[in-house]
């Protein structure tokens, strides 16, 4: 079993941005040699935020099902196990039992169409 990362090195090319429809979110799992990180991102037009798939209230990955982070109006990120509501722009906690509490960053940018690690 390896570990469960929380951070990526920079350089490391996701996809296309197309990959992700506009106000949506997507899953990725990097496979390296010191374990497999969980991430995801979330696109707003033609910006993307990323996220470590973790929910620090509990420390459970946030969707129970593939690419599910988001609330149905696409407005929040939603931790499909205990209801906890984050802002997409920030991370930041706005409702549920972990207020006050963030997401952690993942540094992503976007470069000639395509979503790289920062």
């Amino acid at each position: 079993m390896t570990d469960r990362l929380t951070a990526t090195p920079p350089g490391i090319r996701l996809g296309p941005v197309d990959l992700i429809a506009d106000g949506a979110a997507r899953n990725f799992v990097i496979e390296m040699k010191a374990g497999r990180f969980h991430g995801f991102a979330v696109r707003s037009g033609d910006g993307v935020r990323g996220f470590v798939d973790r929910c620090p209230h509990m420390g459970l990955p946030l969707a129970q099902q593939l690419d599910d982070y988001l609330t149905d109006d696409g407005t929040l990120i939603r931790c499909s196990w205990h209801g906890a509501l984050f802002r997409t722009n920030d991370g930041a906690c706005v409702g549920g039992p972990c207020a006050g509490a963030c997401l952690t960053p993942w540094p992503i940018a976007l470069r000639d169409g395509a979503i790289w690690t920062a």
